[in-house]
């Protein structure tokens, strides 16, 4: 058989988790980057409108 036709099962353990901790550090960098999830509460208050 050629040598092109290797067995492409599942990579080697290592290998499995270095690209396993990457994922988890981009999801963390990602989760880092939403908050603040919104704007900050305005402590402006308005007035109230003359009558």
């Amino acid at each position: 058989m050629a040598q092109g036709n290797r067995n492409l099962g599942a990579p080697p353990p290592d290998a499995q988790e270095r690209r396993l901790e990457h994922t988890n550090e981009n999801l963390d960098e990602a989760l880092e980057e939403t908050f603040p999830a919104s704007d900050p509460v305005s402590p402006f208050v308005p007035a109230l409108e003359p009558e």
